[in-house]
């Protein structure tokens, strides 16, 4: 365990040119509460004459990508591009991803590299933080926002720093191809990726060929379930995403997800979509940032 708070800024970087255009994104790795250092950018997104420009009153989306996935792909770049018109960005990678720290857990500890990432996103001014998870990632913002919510218990399962009150909350969840219940091998995809997880051969394709180094060992115990986070979340404004050609996840997990958040979550069915942030469109996209952005209204 880390002395130093999650969220705290380990090491300083570079700030590479924006990609917007408008804004100069800062590059930092982050400390985790578990000591883990975590890669991460954030974007201040576009420059505009009014007052949704300021921190205090613009939302900053804060993105958690898919299994596989770190801050320099180009689907995350893409996603933090259309988010940076309608706000502030911070992406970054997973445990065991790119080149944050650590060993991936799939879902399970990763809820401290999201609770840091959100607490950095706090610290810089921003005062409403949106939280946006892909896949895995989906299934990571929903959780964080149960353990971390008015009426979580992440401290007790997980700990955190504490440094800043009520830094760690999210003022609302966007989960896209998210998953409802773990242990799903139901599709062909769900199945080789149960082989990359839990087998060595299978962790050495995913570190060599997709990047990902993944921990050996199994939960324990086994985190709480996306569908049994949901109720958890409200009063915090839920938007579920999914499409209706999730090679990955077919509709009984959004709808399962649905049904658990009652009347305080949203369900979206794409029409003609397939997984994730590969498959997620510009105006879908676009959507969301002002669904999102309308929750602060």
């Amino acid at each position: 365990m880390s002395s130093g708070p999650a969220g705290d800024v380990a090491r300083s970087t570079d700030r590479p040119k924006g990609e917007t255009g408008r804004g100069v994104p800062a590059r930092t790795f982050l400390r985790t509460a578990d000591g883990v250092r975590i890669e991460a950018v954030h974007d201040p997104g576009a420059t505009v004459d009014d007052a949704s420009a300021s921190p205090s009153v613009a939302p900053v989306f804060v993105i958690a990508h898919g299994f596989t996935g770190d801050v320099d792909r180009p689907h995350v770049r893409r996603v933090a591009a259309a988010f940076a018109r309608y706000g502030a960005v911070v992406t970054f990678s997973f445990r065991g991803h790119g080149a944050s720290g650590g060993r991936s857990t799939v879902g399970d500890r990763e809820v401290l590299d999201l609770l840091a990432a959100v607490e950095w996103a706090r610290g810089l001014g921003h005062a409403r933080v949106v939280t946006v998870g892909f896949s895995m990632g989906g299934s990571v913002v929903l959780r964080h926002a149960a353990l971390y919510g008015r009426f979580g218990d992440g401290e007790r399962l997980y700990g955190r720093s504490g440094a800043r009150e009520h830094g760690g909350r999210t003022d609302a969840v966007v989960s896209v191809s998210a998953p409802a219940r773990w242990y799903y091998r139901g599709t062909a995809p769900m199945r080789r990726l149960h082989w990359l997880v839990t087998r060595p051969a299978g962790r050495l394709v995913g570190r060599y060929g997709f990047r990902t180094r993944i921990h050996h060992r199994e939960w324990d115990p086994v985190p709480l379930s996306p569908v049994e986070a949901v109720p958890r979340i409200a009063p915090t404004p839920l938007l579920i995403v999914h499409g209706d050609r999730d090679g990955y996840f077919p509709l009984d997990h959004p709808r399962m997800l649905a049904d658990a958040a009652g009347d305080h979550g949203e369900l979206w069915l794409e029409r003609g979509m397939g997984h994730a942030e590969n498959a997620a469109a510009d105006e879908l996209l676009e959507r969301i940032a002002r669904w999102a952005v309308a929750q602060g209204s």
